[in-house]
């Protein structure tokens, strides 16, 4: 099993910056991917950003430019920094690890952390 904290929500303004980092309970070398999602109320739960075990990175379209992906592999732990944050941004990030334990796969996800951006 793979743990996640993600820590790093907050309210800002509009055209504001936030980074909110996710750190696993283990290696996230072992990981085969690391992503973040967003869900805001009423709306289903979108992918944000993922990050291949391989190096590979993609982006949701409505945030390619404005968000950066990225992970310090000697702290277990992935960031997601945040640029010219909007209002539709605003929403419920989650982490999520999607991992094999053996002949099986695995999905994991944190608590959250809230990202509102005011006008």
């Amino acid at each position: 099993q793979v743990q996640l904290v993600e820590s790093g929500g907050g309210l800002v303004r509009a055209g504001g910056s936030l980074t909110l980092s996710c750190q696993a309970s283990r290696s996230i070398l072992s990981i085969g991917i690391m992503a973040w999602y967003r869900q805001a109320p009423g709306k289903q739960r979108e992918l944000v950003a993922s990050f291949t075990s391989g190096g590979i990175k993609n982006y949701t379209e409505s945030v390619k430019g404005r968000f950066t992906i990225s992970r310090d592999n000697s702290k277990n732990t992935v960031y997601l920094q945040m640029n010219s944050l909007k209002p539709e941004d605003t929403s419920l990030y989650y982490c999520n690890a999607v991992f094999a334990d053996g002949s099986a796969w695995y999905n994991s996800w944190g608590q959250g952390t809230q990202v509102t951006v005011s006008e």
